[in-house]
């Protein structure tokens, strides 16, 4: 009597029909498992292309503002019990001016008014009710500019007024509200200690050197007039995009020729590494959101997988009495939890993306990714997939036929 023998001969083709064979047979358990991948999927795209979004937003604005500022001062700090300052001379403005990339210069300096009040009317209120402490800068005409300055009424002073040491003032809105100084078509007149000067105009905001709008501010002439002001102390540039780090090495060399190390230089970040510091920050924050998301998807893919083999008992019986061998069970379970996680993962790379360009639309930005991510999220969740499928698919080729078919049957 001859003994048949039953050889497996499972082709990858027959493996990849069975395995979707048994996602489609439940398909509302398959779709449910996925989703797990697919949140943590997404969370991880959408993380990765909003920090780098964010990134190039904020380098933006740093390009617009702050990596056109170069400050240059006399103070280069304090050396033993001295400290170190060199004048700076009063014609910086004009020699900034002429470097290449330079769009606005300008000097200012504290001035000392020791101790004088001021106020609004030339009256002596022996309570000091009217008068008030309040700082004094000395600024060049191009200052306003270079600060990119905004008046409410008035006007700036020019280059006449510091010529002539005109006693004219223009008011920090911080200032003018103490002051209750709100117009100046009337000519209004506020009192530094004795000495009067014509408001010119309100200065409402700048967006450098704020210390300039809780500030009286004169020209520089009038200030070397009156209070014997030495020299400048600080030199405010407004440089063309890019320029900033050329103008930073030229300005102490025009500013102090004799001695440019004499000088202190305030220049921009370079805008690589503020991107790279932004996009490390939200990454740090939000990444571990991600992680905890895919991870909890990973583990729902293993328990339902493992659900299914505990389910599938007979069937696994069966296949393994007709020829099939421990390496194609677990070949087959191993490519139905991938093929939940490579489904997960394309679902959740296409619900990233989305999220991405929402949030930029709602903040007015420009969505910046790097297409990587997109193409090698699916790739991450099949991985995923393949990991959380190896306990079930290892724990289903174990079974022994006569078991699986027993257990099988009575169940």
């Amino acid at each position: 009597m001859a003994v048949v023998r039953l050889r497996a001969r499972f082709r990858a083709r027959d493996l990849f029909a069975e395995a979707l064979a048994g996602l489609f047979t439940r398909p509302g358990r398959s779709l449910l498992t996925a989703m797990g991948a697919v949140l943590g999927i997404a969370s991880l795209v959408a993380t990765l292309g909003i920090a780098e979004t964010a990134g190039a937003q904020i380098v933006t604005a740093f390009d617009e503002l702050a990596a056109t500022s170069v400050v240059v001062t006399n103070d280069r700090g304090f050396f033993g019990t001295s400290q170190t300052q060199v004048a700076l001379p009063w014609d910086s403005e004009e020699r900034v001016s002429r470097l290449n990339g330079v769009v606005a210069a300008g000097t200012m300096a504290d001035v000392q008014l020791g101790g004088r009040l001021t106020s609004a009317v030339p009256v002596n209120d022996p309570l000091g009710l009217t008068e008030f402490q309040m700082p004094m800068i000395a600024a060049s005409p191009g200052l306003y500019a270079a600060a990119r300055g905004e008046l409410s009424t008035g006007r700036w002073f020019d280059q006449g007024h510091s010529e002539r040491a005109d006693r004219v003032v223009v008011l920090g809105t911080g200032v003018a509200q103490r002051l209750n100084v709100t117009r100046v078509d009337q000519q209004p007149v506020v009192f530094v200690g004795d000495a009067s000067f014509a408001v010119l105009g309100i200065l409402e905001d700048v967006q450098r050197q704020p210390e300039l709008l809780n500030a009286l501010i004169i020209p520089e002439g009038t200030a070397r007039e009156m209070y014997d002001l030495e020299s400048p102390t600080t030199v405010q540039i407004d440089t063309e995009i890019g320029a900033a780090s050329l103008i930073s090495a030229q300005a102490p060399v025009a500013v102090s020729p004799d001695d440019p190390d004499a000088v202190q230089v305030q220049a921009p970040l370079e805008p690589d590494e503020v991107r790279a510091d932004v996009e490390e920050d939200v990454n740090a924050l939000f990444l571990m959101l991600g992680g905890v998301s895919l991870l909890v998807g990973a583990i729902g893919i293993a328990n339902v997988t493992l659900v299914s083999v505990l389910e599938r008992i007979g069937e696994i019986g069966l296949r393994r009495a007709l020829g099939a061998g421990r390496r194609h069970i677990a070949y087959q379970f191993l490519l139905e939890s991938t093929g939940v996680g490579l489904f997960g993962g394309v679902i959740g790379a296409g619900t990233g993306v989305l999220v991405v360009v929402t949030v930029s639309a709602l903040r007015t930005w420009t969505p910046v990714m790097d297409p990587r991510i997109a193409l090698a999220a699916p790739v991450l969740g099949a991985l995923v997939g393949l990991l959380a499928g190896l306990y079930p698919a290892l724990r289903a080729s174990r079974m022994a036929p006569v078991d699986s078919l027993r257990a099988g049957a009575t169940g």
